[in-house]
């Protein structure tokens, strides 16, 4: 099979879309994972994404023209762009509820860096974040997202035009930002809630026991309550990010107008 230059260009826009999504998942966009290997991934599934036997793409078709051809590759760093904010506004939310829950159990003092999701958080932040990870890869999570990066190309084909990119308008984003509070507050409020009543406790116990050091008692037993709060939580929140995972693909599409 010969190669023309337009397959050769049209290839390079669906790596370069393909490399800007895959930028947005945290455990692959890091630093600590070599670009090559980036790079490597991003061609292997730009390989089969790409319709090697379109009759766009044949030998035969004419080249775009260089300042069509760079327009070309702008465009789709944009889209790119934009699905990649999507798989990241899906992480969002359980970092909305890690962030709330921390926050609650007193453990926002203590932020750590965590070289290997690249992220700054606490301790708490950190294992909540884990668990999701190690969840999203148990319930072919990724497999959602290959699936959900495929149908991007369908929303919104490669070298669409100006045109096309004018219809991605701002009310979209404002709506996902909407759900990824919403669902974060719903994901973290039982947690948060028991913390609260654990407070309100500590209060009246500080009003009829004065002598009792309510502070330095409520910092273990609140941090307690957080962990254990986690793994009492665990049935409730596991079908909520399920669901959230399985919305990759038709976010990201919704995103693009699709």
């Amino acid at each position: 099979m010969i190669v023309s230059l337009l397959q050769t260009q049209i290839f390079i826009l669906v790596l370069t879309r393909v490399l800007m999504i895959m930028l947005a998942l945290p455990f692959l966009g890091g630093s600590l994972i070599p670009n090559q290997v980036k790079i490597g991934l991003g061609i292997l599934l730009s390989m089969f994404i790409f319709p090697w036997q379109s009759t766009q793409t044949t030998s035969a078709a004419d080249a775009m023209p260089l300042i069509a051809f760079l327009e070309a590759i702008l465009e789709e760093l944009i889209v790119g762009a934009m699905a990649g904010m999507a798989v990241t506004m899906i992480f969002g939310v359980f970092q909305v509820a890690a962030k709330m829950m921390e926050m609650s159990a007193g453990f926002s003092s203590a932020q750590i860096f965590n070289p290997t999701l690249n992220d700054t958080g606490s301790a708490y932040d950190q294992f909540f974040m884990l668990i999701i990870y190690l969840y999203f890869f148990a319930i072919n999570g990724h497999h959602v997202f290959l699936i959900g990066l495929q149908k991007t190309f369908e929303a919104f084909p490669v070298n669409s035009g100006i045109d096309k990119l004018m219809t991605l308008t701002p009310d979209r984003l404002v709506t996902l930002f909407s759900m990824i509070i919403t669902s974060g507050v719903q994901m973290a409020l039982p947690i948060t809630g028991a913390i609260l009543l654990a407070d309100i406790t500590f209060g009246l116990l500080n009003k009829v026991a004065p002598q009792i050091q309510v502070f330095f008692l409520g910092i273990n037993i609140k941090i307690l309550i957080g962990f254990l709060g986690v793994g009492l939580t665990l049935s409730y929140v596991a079908p909520t990010v399920r669901s959230m995972i399985n919305s990759i693909g038709v976010v990201m599409s919704r995103l693009l107008g699709a």
